[in-house]
């Protein structure tokens, strides 16, 4: 049979796999080119866009989150830029000439919380391709636009102009959808009708002109820097040779000098010969008298060291004699520690075996006691079990007498049910430490007779507060059951608590 604590463990287990299991399949993670856009409740405070309706929508760029399970749901947005070629048919320009431009305009969705909620809020659920499509068709109508408004000479010879104008017009509306324009370049500007191309003529022409006189000029220049190149290689030859034949000489007059050094120089060499000769002489014989002199401190070397040897000697065989004697105190030591760590594993032990008796007898009384425990608990809830089913039964009997005897069982419980109300309704005058009344000498209902008055008036009037609030009729029904006497009699028909007897024997 599997012990108890087992299973509870494996269920713990069980669960623990299921969350961490739950915990990786709804964790979502997004990189630097798209956002998460989670929706649902329980969204927290951090990235939340909360738009005019109160409508709100969490935003996770580059991170993670935890996506509640049936509460919420995610999707993700990418913020990747998008490459749109516009191109528009045949515009009619300020001047009424038909042109078409081209151009490329590159979008992506915007970086803050309220640009990304706003293209969620319009893109997502859709394809990039539909995204593409509107804004392009934004882009499309503002060029054919500012098209219009132009000359053609404005939009020939300032395409910059032209082309902030269209990105800052159509920002406007893509700034509506989420999205904003990182650039846009016109790339092309034709017409059918070959005006672009007669506008351009003067103007080659007249660069076709100046190219041929800056050709001549540039020509003029060449000569004159050649000419001005050769007189300059001229001279700078002559200079050269100049110098060549200064540095011969130079170099003549510092052979003389050095023919002259080196003899002077050979007649030195040759006396300080003679010199170093009589000075090897003299060093050869200070050379032998040193030797002489080490061979006399070698001897007195050896003779110091033969008598270290025998002081070594004798103090080596001292010395053997202390470390016999040291060893055996050693031995003995070591017998002695080794007695006492016997001693002391053997307490050892048997304190660890009256630990472990002991931690057993414990753990046996903690089962007896849980088993104990356990058996009040279930004697404790089949009490409470048959004690339900004990006031069950009796408000089913209790449902079925009022079913069977209808008005009589109703009338039977107000009436048995007066006195206790009369009681609460006194309560508040039982409650009265001290009373003091003022007779006014107004008859029968003042003074005294309008305290005590104050219970009577109340319960006269329980019959009409009965009757608005739950519907019955007590008069009524006193007048139904003194009506139905006379027949009761001759049939001898059993009371209400006959009748209840009778149903519970």
């Amino acid at each position: 049979m599997v012990a108890p604590w087992l299973i509870v463990i494996g269920v713990v287990v069980l669960l623990l796999v299921g969350l961490i299991a739950i915990f990786i399949t709804r964790y979502r993670t997004v990189g630097p080119d798209e956002a998460l856009i989670v929706t649902g409740s329980y969204l927290g405070n951090k990235n939340v866009h909360v738009d005019e309706s109160g409508n709100k929508i969490k935003i996770v760029r580059g991170g993670g989150t935890f996506v509640v399970p049936i509460f919420q749901q995610a999707e993700p947005l990418s913020l990747l830029s998008i490459k749109l070629d516009v191109q528009t048919p045949e515009v009619y320009t300020e001047q009424g000439v038909p042109v078409m431009a081209d151009g490329v305009a590159i979008i992506k969705v915007g970086s803050s919380i309220s640009e990304i909620a706003t293209a969620a809020e319009q893109f997502l659920g859709k394809t990039r391709q539909d995204m593409e499509n509107e804004a392009k068709e934004v882009l499309e109508g503002h060029l054919r636009s500012i098209l219009g408004s132009m000359t053609v000479e404005e939009i020939y010879k300032n395409r910059d102009k032209f082309s902030q104008e269209v990105q800052r017009v159509a920002s406007q509306d893509l700034a509506k959808m989420g999205l904003v324009i990182v650039s846009f370049t016109i790339k092309d500007v034709r017409d059918k009708n070959g005006y672009l191309d007669a506008l351009g003529k003067p103007r080659i022409a007249q660069v076709k002109r100046d190219a041929d006189i800056a050709t001549a000029e540039a020509e003029k220049e060449t000569r004159i820097k050649r000419a001005e190149a050769d007189k300059e290689a001229r001279k700078a030859e002559l200079e050269r040779l100049t110098e060549i034949a200064e540095a011969e000489k130079i170099n003549q007059l510092k052979l003389a000098e050095f023919r002259r050094e080196q003899d002077i120089a050979k007649a030195r060499a040759d006396q300080a010969y003679h010199l170093e000769e009589a000075k090897a002489k003299q060093e050869v014989t200070a050379q032998q008298m040193q030797i002489k002199i080490i061979e006399r401190q070698k001897q007195i070397e050896l003779e110091e060291k033969e008598i270290l040897r025998r002081e070594r000697q004798y103090d080596s065989e001292v010395k053997k004699k202390a470390d016999a004697e040291r060893y055996a105190i050693e031995q003995k030591a070591a017998a002695e520690k080794a007695k006492q760590i016997a001693e002391a594993d053997a307490q050892k032990y048997r304190v660890e075996t009256l630990a472990k008796a002991e931690a057993e007898r414990i753990r046996l009384d903690g089962l007896a006691k849980a088993e104990a425990e356990k058996a009040k608990g279930e004697a404790e809830a089949e009490i409470i079990r048959l004690k339900g089913l004990a006031e069950a039964e009796a408000k089913q009997k209790i449902a079925e007498a009022f079913e069977r005897y209808g008005q009589a069982a109703v009338l039977d419980m107000i009436i048995k049910m007066l006195p206790e109300y009369a009681k609460q309704v006194a309560s508040p005058l039982a409650n009265i430490e001290k009373l003091t009344i003022v007779d006014t000498g107004s008859g029968t209902n003042g003074g005294a007779n309008r305290v005590t008055g104050y219970a009577t008036n109340l319960m006269a009037s329980l019959q009409e507060t009965l009757k608005a609030s739950t519907g019955i009729d007590v008069k009524q029904l006193l007048e139904n059951l003194t009506t139905s006497g006379a027949s009761s009699a001759v049939t001898a028909k059993p009371t209400v608590s006959e009748q209840a007897n009778a149903s519970e024997s």
